[in-house]
């Protein structure tokens, strides 16, 4: 069994949190173990005992707003976006997908937490005006490191992409021509549960897979709204996957005069899908109304589902009962991902605002849970 890898990211205090007066209640102690306190950095009082039963990793105070938590690794407001790549074992995840496994990368948290920044760096790029390459973001990094690998393990592989969004419990192609369409969503004993018609695009560089990613994420496809947290809240989940198709193309030479012969090693297929959730959102908090509000109960009811099945998968095997996977629309495409044969990063992206401090320990208690987890890759 394989437990998933999890790492924290805390975003920086926003201009408008500071002006406000918010005060930083997330620090980062180093180690893999972030602490968080409403009154004060740990050490200053507060007799701890242990939380073994919600989670093993976390300990919490008399108190229930001052705990500390113990993760993979933790990055705090001052790491790189390349801090975070290499770090978080995100470089390995690539090799394992090139070598056939089916690799996902989760990103989650409190809306405007910094996951959509996280996975693909600045909103404010295009194909024609590119992020600087300090701001780019693990999935660039990750399809830089793909073609790296390709070529210098000199294997023929076949890359392809498929774009998606769930929106409103609607499953949404970011990659068809003109508006995004809707897909239906089927299951095959032999598939699990797919996207029926789902495009996939061939690429061979780095210059056409940004370019896919990019035009899915566009703000007339992929769907984005204001609201008092976040300017550009995403209202739908995405899933960008990357199909990887490859055999060892030849033997290696060692001689000048000596003629390649062809590998008998089998054909491997893996994936590498980059999974970026809608936020979770308090109504009361964003001020939504109308479709705004709409979306964040669909968006909120789906979270919902997820943490019943990660709770419900977190539990012995012998003591599991039936996962809900049909309850929502995201976790059936994630089906494979959380309970099956699927090898996993969960990146869990907090704010350190004391005003988000309720969200941010539910953000937190819900990696615990995830990470009693096991699969079977």
């Amino acid at each position: 069994s394989s437990y998933p890898s999890f790492t924290i990211r805390v975003r920086p205090l926003t201009c408008a949190e500071t002006r406000r007066g918010d005060r930083r209640v997330v620090h980062s102690l180093g180690d893999g173990t972030v602490h968080v306190s409403a009154t004060s950095p740990p050490g200053t009082g507060g007799l701890q005992h242990s939380l073994s039963c919600r989670c093993p990793h976390a300990q919490v105070s008399s108190d229930r707003h001052d705990a500390t938590f113990g993760f993979s690794a933790v990055f705090d407001a001052g790491a790189s976006q390349e801090d975070v790549f290499e770090g978080s074992g995100m470089r390995q995840l690539v090799e394992l997908a090139i070598d056939g496994f089916s690799c996902t990368v989760f990103a989650f948290g409190q809306t405007g937490s910094g996951k959509t920044y996280t996975l693909m760096g600045p909103l404010a790029q295009s194909e024609t005006q590119p992020a600087s390459s300090a701001l780019l973001g693990l999935m660039q990094r990750s399809f830089a490191c793909l073609l790296e690998q390709s070529q210098s393990r000199g294997s023929d592989l076949a890359l392809s992409a498929s774009y998606l969004e769930i929106y409103n419990e609607q499953v949404r192609d970011l990659l068809s021509p003109g508006p995004p369409c809707t897909l239906s969503l089927r299951w095959s004993k032999t598939r699990g549960f797919y996207v029926e018609n789902q495009l996939s695009v061939d690429f061979e560089n780095l210059e056409a897979i940004v370019g896919l990613l990019l035009q899915g994420a566009e703000p007339r496809r992929r769907r984005t709204s204001a609201h008092a947290l976040n300017r550009h809240s995403s209202r739908s989940h995405a899933l960008l996957t990357i199909h990887i198709r490859s055999r060892a193309g030849v033997q290696s030479i060692t001689s000048p005069t000596r003629v390649p012969q062809p590998s008998t090693c089998p054909s491997k297929q893996g994936t590498l899908c980059f999974v970026d959730l809608a936020g979770s959102e308090r109504v009361k908090e964003t001020g939504s109304s109308g479709e705004l509000s709409v979306e964040a109960n669909s968006i909120n009811r789906s979270l919902l589902a997820l943490g019943h099945c990660i709770s419900l998968l977190a539990k012995p095997r012998g003591k599991r009962t039936h996962i809900p996977y049909r309850d929502s629309k995201l976790t059936r495409l994630l089906a494979r991902s959380l309970g099956g044969s699927g090898i996993t990063l969960m990146v869990a992206c907090i704010s350190p605002s004391s005003r988000c401090l309720s969200e941010t320990l539910s953000t937190l208690h819900y990696a615990c849970r995830a990470r009693r987890v096991t699969t079977r890759p």
